[in-house]
């Protein structure tokens, strides 16, 4: 009998299942390809900024900021390559020459070539056939009446001539003249200086050799010689005593202090590919575990929202690699931290603080270590603290203490250091007295940083809580008009949102965005607020009027499509619109679908249906069924006890489930139960009613 294999998940299934782990029943917002490419290429440009230099040699040159303080481990005497590049530069023109001979024979051959035209003319037109010779008569005649013994004495003179000259070497910038003195001084032997053979053989050999060289320049020899120059005059030396600071951190390095680096191996010469597939990857993990632990916080995650936390973390690698050492950790991290918690949630932020925080791009010593977990310190309380702000003025009030109580513990630090290693403040590369600017730096930050969320709301459809608490006011143009228009859907939704409300708070949702996704749930109503019941006066039903079931379930479709399009008028955010369509999801209009039965018992249940989406958060589950027993509990009589309205709402909430309605909400059985309880308490107080006070006749 086989024994049967136990058989590994995919990574697919155990992606889903740490995702779903928090609570399964949450529907997964699906990202497009092209969504998931332009994620990719963001963590791309984040890791390869964060890691490149491992791969640039070399790794240091001069004018660079210094990362970190350096130490000289012992005495030496560093060769000063400035000054020495100085020297080697004044001696550019001086080098060594030797003689060329492929050269010498190109010249030779010329030479040879010559004698021999001259030799074929027998005509009295010499100048045929010969450059740069201007013949005398008497060189004319010499050659015309030469006999051959002669001639072959004379070649032979020419060809010494021109070995010893070419012996000597050839330049090309001698002039014509001395290249005929020098030729005339080598053929002494032919006669005297105006002999017509002699003067001939003289401009044979200076017309063959003009602007003409033989020399080349020897590389072996030249540097030797220019070592010998330098030498003469000493070379200049950098002194270094053991224990002296050769670069100070976040200063520029010097030519000097490079060299002094480089005596002491400190700086690289080849690349290492190692570390940086290390970094690399570190990188990459990082902004895959990033968009991991967002999408678990929220898995209606949009990928704008995983492209702002890694656009952000892209703009502090670019800045941190500009600025080097120069970079403080508080600047960088606490307003992005800001942005994500207020705009997208507190885990998300963290997240993004731990992300930038490991791949912070340059080795830190010092007080490095320490500003960086201050950072992070401080960034934990600007993530818990700003996600729960309810306003823009108490988020002002985050970015004046945070940088200040971030300021106390940076002193603390710095004074613990100074006493406990008794270091000097050039060795920590830390002014004390700058602590205040940086502090007020930061401030104005996180000030900018709440001014332009605003900007990046709408940008990337963030909803902070300031933004939610703006949008809840009920003088908007959109609420006001819809608490004139249609009164009665308006004091519906406020009824709704006091239900819906209280549900929420009980099971620790939303609160704030249940509040105002309610009060926009119905805005669909003013396009024709005469046909909801609650708007009617008199008594008058149009319904009843028009006796079609199908325009009347039109009519009420039409309230969701309408919704919609002001929420696109009135640019409201989509987790508010999403309230519209989802508090209604798929239901069945029941009346007039017993209406269309009752003349055609064929009539199609989904013709009758709403188009959905059903609630995809727990928050437009509540909201459903808020608004499907305010009704219901308005109608109960004032007789009715807690435990009739318990039946009723939880008779009205079995049916939401029995339909599937609640399927993606990630309600749990239990949280519905304390929903009941809940709306039942709110149907309490609703149904309060104050004592009967005798009237007085007034006399």
């Amino acid at each position: 009998m086989k024994k049967s294999v136990a058989k590994l998940p995919s990574p697919k299934k155990i992606w889903r299942i740490w995702l779903g782990s928090q609570s399964p029943r949450r529907p997964i917002l699906r990202w497009s390809a092209t969504d998931k490419l332009g994620l990719l290429m963001a963590c791309l440009l984040v890791a390869i900024f964060s890691s490149y230099k491992l791969l640039a040699v070399p790794d240091l040159k001069p004018g660079d900021i210094a990362q970190f303080n350096e130490i000289a481990p012992k005495d030496a005497l560093v060769i000063d390559t400035q000054a020495l590049k100085e020297k080697k530069k004044a001696l550019k023109d001086s080098f060594v020459q030797v003689i060329d001979k492929n050269q010498s024979n190109n010249l030779e051959k010329i030479v040879l070539k010559k004698i021999k035209k001259l030799r074929s003319l027998k005509s009295p037109n010499f100048e045929i056939g010969l450059n740069n010779i201007n013949l005398t008569n008497s060189e004319k005649n010499w050659l015309i009446n030469v006999s051959d013994n002669e001639w072959e004495e004379w070649q032979e003179e020419i060809k010494k001539a021109s070995m010893k000259m070419l012996s000597q070497g050839i330049i090309n910038t001698l002039a014509i003249d001395q290249l005929n003195e020098a030729a005339s001084l080598q053929l002494i032997d032919l006669g005297i200086k105006d002999s017509p053979n002699r003067s001939l053989g003289a401009k044979l050999l200076s017309s063959s050799f003009f602007q003409k060289s033989n020399l080349k320049i020897d590389s072996l020899k030249t540097n030797i010689l220019l070592d010998d120059l330098i030498n003469q005059d000493g070379i200049n030396s950098i002194k270094v005593k053991e224990g002296s600071l050769i670069s100070q951190k976040g200063e520029p390095i010097s030519s000097q202090e490079f060299d002094v680096l480089e005596h002491f191996n400190k700086v690289s010469r080849s690349p290492r590919p190692i570390k940086w597939l290390i970094t690399f990857s570190e990188s990459m993990g990082s902004c895959g575990i990033l968009l991991m632990i967002m999408r678990r916080e929220n898995p209606r995650l949009k990928a704008r929202h995983g492209l702002l936390s890694l656009t952000l973390l892209f703009v502090v690698q670019i800045t941190k690699d500009w600025l080097g050492p120069l970079a403080s950790p508080l600047q960088l991290i606490l307003p992005p931290t800001l942005l994500l918690s207020q705009g997208i949630g507190t885990t998300s932020s963290l997240a993004w603080m731990a992300a930038a925080s490991l791949i912070w791009p340059t080795s830190l010593n010092g007080l490095g270590e320490a500003r960086l977990i201050i950072a992070c310190i401080a960034g934990s309380f600007v993530a818990f603290l700003g996600r729960r702000m309810r306003s823009r003025a108490q988020v002002l009030q985050i970015a004046v203490f945070i940088p200040f109580g971030a300021l106390l513990g940076q002193w603390f630090v710095f004074n613990q250091l100074i006493k406990a290693n008794n270091l000097e403040l050039n060795y920590l590369s830390f002014d004390p007295n700058s602590l205040l600017n940086e502090t007020l730096i930061i401030s104005a930050m996180l000030m900018v940083t709440i001014l332009i969320i605003p900007i990046l709301e709408n940008t990337f459809g963030l909803l902070t809580r300031a933004r939610l608490m703006e949008l809840a006011d009920q003088e908007r143009p959109l609420l006001r008009r819809l608490s004139r228009e249609a009164p009665g859907t308006f004091e519906h939704t406020l009824t709704i949102l006091s239900l819906a409300e209280e549900g929420a708070r009980v099971i620790g949702a939303d609160v704030d965005l249940i509040r105002t996704g309610a009060l926009y749930h119905d805005v669909g109503k003013l396009h024709a607020p005469n046909w909801f019941i609650e708007n009617q006066k008199n008594g008058v039903n149009p319904h009843e009027e028009i006796k079609d079931p199908y325009k009347s379930a039109d009519i009420l479709q039409a309230h969701v499509d309408e919704g919609l399009k002001l929420a696109r008028r009135y640019r409201l955010p989509s987790p508010i619109a999403d309230f519209i369509p989802e508090h209604q999801g798929t239901l069945k209009m029941g009346y007039f679908l017993h209406k269309a039965r009752e003349s055609d018992p064929s009539a199609s249940e989904k013709r009758f249906r709403y188009k959905g989406p059903i609630p995809h958060s727990k928050e437009t589950g509540i909201l459903m069924l808020a608004d499907g027993c305010e009704a219901a509990l308005r109608a109960l009589d004032a007789s009715s006890s807690d435990n009739d309205a318990c039946k009723t709402v939880r008779k009205i909430i079995q049916s939401r489930q029995i339909d599937g309605q609640l399927e993606e909400s990630s309600l749990t059985r239990a949280e519905i139960e304390i929903i009941l309880r809940a709306f039942v308490a709110v149907w309490r107080r609703m149904r309060h009613r104050r004592l009967k006070y005798p009237s007085f006749n007034s006399r």
